[in-house]
């Protein structure tokens, strides 16, 4: 049976967030290269073993936007750790003033998401550019996990949330989520593009996320009230 049409799309968010936002360097601070590599090198020594190829393990925007070249992907579930807005954004797809949210992987539940295989050949040049990225604003921390998958499990690197963050969110609201993705906007684009890209990216794999399909729905519905707004207030300062 073909997904129902998503309730959020591209046009209404531009039409919600019509105005660029500036970069601010200064509203997170990151980590660099010559301290991510060291940690790096730690993680590559705890996998516990390279016959069975070099794996990461994505369920947010490495889905839609990998760092890496991949030789096979598998969709795959996760035990223990399930996806979840818990991670505040204040750059990138939020600010300070108004931070945005984006997926980490909590404790409990599972979690259906894809395995990539990468090439072997150099572990650390190979993951370096996705260490650098999801590991440089200190909101993850790295781990090697067990994905089932239909071909066999894997081992695979995956970003969990780092909850001793000052950006650890913890679990907030239905409500409260769809308010604070539905508003926020960095210089990246908006945080309900991020939460959009990664529902379609989902949907194509045959990936249903029940929690993320009624968060959409719920941003979609904040997202329309906010661009009916500023016409119902037009109309009514019109004079009678």
């Amino acid at each position: 049976m073909a997904p129902r049409p998503l309730s959020l799309s591209l046009d209404l968010i531009a039409r919600a967030h019509p105005d660029p936002v500036s970069d601010d360097p200064n509203a997170l601070t990151l980590l660099a290269d010559d301290d991510l590599a060291p940690e790096l090198d730690a993680m590559l020594a705890r996998r516990a073993s390279a016959d069975g190829g070099l794996w990461v393990f994505a369920y947010g925007s490495l889905l839609w936007s990998p760092e890496f070249a991949f030789t096979e992907q598998r969709v795959g579930t996760l035990r223990g750790w399930h996806r979840r807005f818990c991670l505040l954004q204040r750059r990138y797809r939020g600010t300070p003033e108004n931070p945005g949210l984006v997926l980490g992987l909590d404790r409990g539940g599972i979690c259906r998401g894809v395995a990539f295989r990468l090439d072997d050949a150099d572990p650390h040049a190979t993951l370096m550019p996705v260490w650098r990225r999801e590991m440089k604003g200190k909101g993850y921390e790295g781990r090697w996990v067990t994905v089932e998958t239909a071909a066999g499990p894997v081992t695979a690197l995956t970003f969990t949330v780092n909850r001793r963050s000052d950006r650890y969110a913890g679990r907030l609201s239905d409500e409260e989520l769809a308010r604070r993705i539905a508003t926020a906007c960095g210089h990246l684009g908006p945080s309900a593009e991020y939460l959009f890209r990664t529902v379609e990216a989902c949907a194509r794999l045959g990936i249903h996320d029940r929690h993320l399909w009624s968060l959409q729905a719920l941003v979609a519905e904040r997202l329309r009230e906010g661009c009916a707004s500023p016409l119902l207030r037009h109309r009514e300062a019109e004079p009678k």
